[in-house]
């Protein structure tokens, strides 16, 4: 299926890494940005594998980061909606479409 990220989702993508280049190394916001792509893609090759957690939208968490995205299926797309942190701030990006 074809891919497309939400403009706003690439905001979060670029304050996740500034935080784990500020208080880690690049390595870990590269170690990142690697995990969240390859989930990313696979949620693009197989995204009615993934559950669907409330109406219509679908929750990938990451294996070594404490960070999830959530994407909607819509037509032949699959619409990244938000990248986040599992611990914070569970409402940020439920209004984005």
């Amino acid at each position: 299926m074809r891919l497309v990220l939400h403009p706003r989702v690439y905001s979060d993508i670029d304050r996740i890494m500034e935080y784990y280049e500020a208080t880690g190394t690049d390595q870990l916001a590269d170690a990142f940005y690697a995990e969240l792509r390859s989930f990313v893609a696979e949620a693009a090759r197989r995204p009615t594998s993934f559950s669907v957690r409330e109406r219509d939208l679908r929750r990938v968490n990451l294996d070594r980061f404490p960070y999830y995205f959530i994407f909607r299926i819509v037509g032949d797309a699959v619409r990244v909606l938000v990248v986040r942190h599992q611990s914070r701030r569970p409402s940020f990006g439920m209004w984005r479409r």
